[in-house]
């Protein structure tokens, strides 16, 4: 059994209304042989497996092993980062992670862009320092308290 630190929060950066086969294919495009989440959620809310916990994701480099990859469909609105979520994949979320902070419970929730390098040594990731905005929202304070 894998050992699981960090439960991340991802979003597609794409349009909300791409598909799952979507996201699929642009993976297999770049080459990858494991898909980039443990979980995908579509606008509708339909949460879909993409692959077992114990198999190592693409979600964030340097931090695979040690994850659970957790996305929603979508993050961007004419062509600019906005949080995108429906009240269905806001559920659904909240669904996975309190399923997952129950298996692992030292898990720490995060979104993807809080594992940014903290470039100015000051112990927060600002901003400025974020490699992307993903997931479009402060996944760190909103499940805080799950």
């Amino acid at each position: 059994m894998r050992t699981i630190d960090y439960i991340i929060i991802h979003c597609t950066a794409t349009s909300k209304n791409v598909t799952h086969q979507v996201i699929l294919d642009g993976w297999r495009k770049k080459g990858w042989v494991s898909n980039g989440y443990h979980w995908l959620v579509s606008k509708n809310g339909l949460a879909a497996r993409l692959q077992d916990d114990e198999l190592v994701s693409n979600g964030v480099l340097g931090h695979n092993h040690e994850s659970i990859n957790l996305c929603y469909i979508g993050g961007i609105e004419n062509g600019k980062a906005k949080d995108t979520r429906t009240d269905d994949q806001k559920g659904a979320l909240l669904v996975l992670i309190e399923d997952y902070r129950n298996k692992y419970p030292g898990a720490i929730i995060l979104g993807h862009r809080d594992l940014s390098p903290d470039l100015n040594k000051n112990g927060i990731i600002e901003s400025k320092e974020w490699i992307k905005i993903c997931p479009c929202f402060d996944a760190k304070k909103e499940y805080k308290n799950i």
